[in-house]
């Protein structure tokens, strides 16, 4: 609602049109079905007209007041409700145009007596999936990449995509970029300056000298946060963990009860999983898309050999791997094969973000005597656990949290990330222009390369976006939004 989403200092304007910017538009913009309260709201400049329509009222209420008022039909006169009403006249609302919102009670008949009592008065019309925020960034209440932390929010299924979509929705990322391109602003001034006035001997010492220093130092925080471009797309789209291990070590058992649900089907005969089973699931707050995969061993039919190619592939493609074992059978050759080829393999990568991470789990330690699993110097730093007795789970889940954290990033604290494959490609498009920043060579070419760097950074936050990204963009949104 516009009330906790109002931009109360107004922006300069993003100069991109919204769609029938003259008109009027209403929608619902609470969630569909029966509910306790639901929000109607309008935006344009019929928005208060419509007010006193519906309410009989010849002033308008107390601006950013709730009052009560008796809703009725302006055809016929019956009354439709009686609603809290707050008037929000423009440049201080959401989308910076006067808007009402209408709390009616949620049942359908209210919803749909309203919304047609709208639709009856001149110079309304219904909006667009996604209108009132395209015309909030129109009229400069929110940039381009808050836009996209608002429908982050909107959509957010977990604890850490709620933080992630708010941070952004502040605002940081923009500030941000916003700060790095007044940085190439300020460079390009000097180096225009020099090109202008180098020769008169008007010019400060140094000047060039610290547009270099500064521009490097840009270029060093944008390659910082490429590096780290796929932990914020990971926490936005959610991380992919891939449960393994020879056939029959409880990978079935431990998917189900990570999901809380019967995802894949147990049974004490090895090969039962033949394909790659998947479900999105919440795990720690982390958004996950966990797939259970088939027993990896040779010499069976040819049904098994292809969920094992296709489990394989999987292991590829994971961010994170959970490698289980059969902590009674660690000595069997299957087990030696895994921890040989597997785990070894995912172990001797060079540590680094963008590397697999992997958590290997001895599962059916309710099968182990007191003392624990044999000795065996050369395994690796596991977790026990019991997928029968849940013995484990919590020191597993915990050891989930720290790894995925690191897989998508903490969105509590750092900097803020980057979430979208766009901001990906305009800040690899700004530090790639950066390369050819080479004042001592020819400064003409370097005041070039400042500005196309510097339009790289605009387009991120929405200065100069083309109408088809745009669209792109605001068709994430539902219709009251």
């Amino acid at each position: 609602p516009d009330t906790c989403l109002c931009r109360l200092c107004t922006r300069r304007s993003s100069g991109a049109a919204a769609p029938g910017s003259g008109a009027t538009i209403f929608a619902l913009s609470s969630g569909q079905g029966r509910c306790g309260i639901a929000v109607i709201r309008t935006s344009g400049p019929s928005s208060g007209h419509a007010l006193r329509i519906l309410t009989a009222a010849r002033d308008l209420p107390p601006a950013r007041h709730a009052s009560l008022r008796l809703l009725s039909d302006p055809r016929s006169g019956e009354p439709l409700d009686r609603a809290l009403v707050l008037w929000f006249p423009g440049p201080r609302s959401f989308t910076g145009e006067d808007c009402v919102e209408f709390h009616v009670h949620g049942g359908p008949a209210v919803v749909s007596g309203v919304l047609q009592a709208l639709g009856s008065v001149p110079g309304l019309r219904p909006a667009e999936a996604g209108e009132f925020t395209r015309r909030a960034f129109a009229n400069g209440k929110l940039n381009l990449t808050e836009v996209e932390g608002l429908a982050d929010l909107i959509h957010a299924e977990t604890e850490a995509q709620r933080r992630q979509a708010l941070r952004q929705l502040d605002g940081e990322l923009g500030h941000l970029c916003r700060g790095w391109a007044e940085t190439l602003t300020k460079a390009l001034a000097h180096v225009e300056a020099y090109i202008d006035f180098g020769e008169d001997d008007n010019l400060e010492e140094g000047v060039l000298e610290q547009a270099d220093i500064e521009v490097r130092a840009l270029e060093v925080a944008l390659g910082a946060h490429l590096r780290d471009a796929r932990r914020g797309q990971r926490l936005r789209s959610g991380a992919h963990v891939v449960v393994t291990g020879p056939p029959n070590a409880g990978k079935s058992s431990l998917v189900n009860l990570l999901s809380r649900k019967p995802v894949s089907i147990v049974s004490p005969e090895p090969g039962t999983t033949r394909d790659v089973l998947e479900t999105p699931v919440d795990l720690a707050g982390f958004p996950v898309l966990l797939s259970d995969t088939a027993g990896l061993r040779e010499g069976v039919g040819p049904v098994e050999q292809e969920g094992v190619r296709r489990a394989r592939e999987r292991l590829e493609q994971a961010d994170l791997i959970l490698a289980m074992l059969d902590a009674s059978d660690l000595a069997s050759p299957s087990s030696c094969n895994f921890l040989a080829t597997v785990v070894a393999s995912v172990g001797a990568q060079s540590p680094s973000d963008s590397s697999q991470r992997l958590l290997l789990v001895l599962n059916k330690s309710d099968l182990l005597s007191p003392e624990g699993p044999g000795p065996r110097p050369d395994l690796p730093p596991h977790l026990l656990l019991s997928c029968l007795t849940g013995e484990g789970l919590d020191g597993l889940l915990e050891a989930l949290r720290k790894e995925l954290a690191a897989v998508c990033g903490d969105p509590s604290t750092g900097s803020p990330l980057l979430t979208r494959a766009r901001h990906q490609h305009h800040l690899q498009g700004c530090l790639d222009a950066l390369s050819h920043y080479k004042p001592s060579k020819d400064l003409a070419l370097a005041a070039e390369a400042l500005r196309v760097a510097r339009g790289h950074l605009t387009r991120l936050t929405g200065g100069g976006g083309t109408e088809e990204i745009l669209d792109i963009i605001f068709r994430d949104f539902c219709v009251g939004k």
